[in-house]
């Protein structure tokens, strides 16, 4: 809405460039009065921007004092983001990173839009793929949820390291997929867009109908801040879905994104109901519950870009006061699976999902199935500090319209199913299946 920052930026958005690598060209090129004048900048801007005030406190003025020589004396530029990153490590919160704009190399979950957990393996320790996006990088390299992660480019990749890709080449995975054969595999991450390297995206929306009148529905992803492309696609797929009497809403591995997630929010009721807000530092301490029904509202995605413009206008009071605006749901009228819903959730549903899902729960919309979410949920946003570095940093805290903030606390499910690679890898998907039992017994 006409505003650097980003409310509901996904956590993999924002951090999967904590994980590139600089340039080679700059190793080295920091001066000590460089790397003084980056160092001020991200305490600046912290100081400014950084949505609880309370943690720049007490142990904080002393971690900065202890990191100082540290940072400041870093030999490289690699190891200078090193050590600024350990420091912002002392806040304990999300959507915190440092990097410099010109690295080209992207973490995995962003590269190939696939998710990945840890365990023992007969290979020992490894990254076991979780989520596997279709029309993303992993998918169409042929990996599979299950497929074990031995080697990147012949480096063996061992957590907790984890593996970072270089964009606009390609890459040579040595996997393990569920025949328990070794493959390699090649995969692109990235494809030119004029003169930038943009990642591949995966297939935002997929629907199909599963029979007995159920419906199914899969979100990748919530690109852009408003989100006006991926709001169409879901209204378009439901639409296709015809009259069922239930629906599977599977949003595992789903990192969030922007706005366009009450889209789906607003197909869950036919009411247009308060979802959530997100107030910034300056009013930490305030009498939210007081103050909040006065807050603006936003409760409608506009269907074409065009009208973009409309809402930096009907909003632009509100970014200059900084007063944060209300989500709520459209109010699209009755759907016919309305009051049968099933939400599919893993330890990977993050930001913007895990809004769809806290909505859906505290208003008794859905019944949420599956994993734990992850529990990463703040408003974010990236500013310049100087020589080219960057730094990520969260501005406002996500409310619920019930006053439930959701960072650092994980969404628990109704219906508990962990997901199990192993069995996963002989081709069940237990989490589905429990959700698709469900759906059809509250049918």
């Amino acid at each position: 809405m006409g505003c650097t920052t980003t409310p509901f930026k996904s956590h993999m958005e924002l951090l999967e460039k904590m994980q590139k690598s600089p340039s080679p060209k700059l190793i080295d090129s920091l001066t000590s009065k460089a790397k003084h004048e980056v160092f001020e900048g991200v305490l600046s801007a912290l100081a400014k921007k950084f949505y609880k005030p309370e943690l720049l406190e007490n142990g904080w003025h002393d971690a900065v004092a202890n990191h100082r020589p540290i940072i400041e004396g870093a030999p490289t530029l690699e190891a200078f983001e090193q050590a600024v990153t350990a420091l912002l490590q002392n806040l304990k919160t999300s959507h915190v990173g440092f990097f410099h704009q010109s690295a080209r190399r992207a973490s995995s979950r962003a590269a190939l839009s696939a998710t990945y957990l840890a365990d023992e393996t007969a290979f020992g320790s490894r990254w076991i793929f979780q989520d596997v996006h279709d029309g993303g990088s992993a998918a169409l390299a042929g990996i599979q949820p299950g497929d074990i992660l031995l080697r990147l480019d012949d480096k063996e990749i061992i957590p907790p390291e984890h593996p970072v890709f270089p964009m606009g080449t390609t890459s040579k995975l040595d996997i393990v997929a569920s025949d328990d054969s070794e493959r390699t595999v090649m995969v692109e991450v990235s494809k030119p867009k004029g003169k930038k390297l943009h990642f591949v995206e995966p297939t935002l929306v997929q629907s199909k109908n599963v029979g007995d009148g159920i419906g199914y529905l899969k979100v990748a992803m919530f690109p852009g801040m408003i989100g006006v492309d991926v709001a169409n696609e879901i209204s378009k797929a439901v639409v296709g879905l015809g009259k069922i009497r239930g629906l599977v809403i599977d949003l595992r591995g789903n990192t969030g994104g922007g706005a366009g997630a009450l889209r789906l929010m607003s197909l869950l009721t036919p009411e247009k109901i308060p979802v959530g807000f997100a107030p910034g530092k300056r009013w930490a301490g305030r009498d939210l519950d007081k103050e909040k029904i006065a807050f603006p509202r936003f409760g409608s995605i506009p269907s074409s870009k065009k009208a973009l413009w409309l809402l930096s206008l009907r909003y632009l009071p509100s970014l200059i006061t900084k007063a944060p605006i209300v989500l709520e749901s459209e109010g699209h009228g009755p759907q016919s699976f309305q009051g049968n819903v099933v939400l599919l959730v893993d330890r990977h549903t993050a930001s913007a999902a895990e809004m769809v899902t806290i909505f859906a729960k505290e208003n008794k919309l859905a019944t949420i199935v599956g994993e734990k979410t992850a529990g990463r949920l703040l408003s974010a946003t990236s500013v310049k500090v100087g020589h080219g570095f960057r730094l990520a940093l969260p501005t406002g805290a996500y409310y619920t319209w019930n006053g439930t903030a959701l960072e650092g606390s994980p969404i628990e499910p109704d219906v508990v199913i962990e997901f199990d690679w192993q069995e996963r890898r002989r081709g069940s998907d237990r989490l589905f299946d429990t959700a698709l039992k469900t759906v059809s017994a509250e049918a």
